[in-house]
């Protein structure tokens, strides 16, 4: 049989791969074998990443809460608590915002939370 080089279909393909290495130091962005490798350990980060955003923003978001908590004399869990307590439904995230960008209505949210728990 005769040898069948890739042609352009090859060269597209490469340039698919060296486009997504730019930026990459040394050979990364040069050589196809390399960018290659890198490109695919690369995308692998991405998807790992992208969750472990999630559970370093839900930290984050507990951690300004327990703050803010210990502030009005509660613990995070016992805040948490006494919002489930009381049918307050409000996510970690807006908990967080409120206590970093407007105590009082954290605060107002504290002490419902204090009123079911001593209830």
């Amino acid at each position: 049989m005769a040898r069948v080089k890739g042609g352009f279909v090859v060269r597209r393909r490469h340039k698919k791969v060296l486009k997504l290495a730019k930026g990459y130091f040394g050979s990364k962005h040069r050589i196809f074998k390399t960018a290659n490798e890198q490109v695919m350990k690369s995308l692998v980060y991405a998807y790992r990443d992208r969750r472990t955003t999630k559970r370093n923003m839900r930290r984050l978001w507990i951690v300004r809460i327990n703050a803010a908590a210990r502030i009005n004399g509660l613990s995070y869990n016992k805040l948490m608590h006494g919002l489930k307590l009381a049918g307050v439904d409000i996510n970690r995230k807006m908990l967080a915002d409120l206590a970093v960008n407007d105590i009082t209505a954290f605060n107002s949210i504290a002490t419902v939370a204090k009123e079911k728990i001593n209830a």
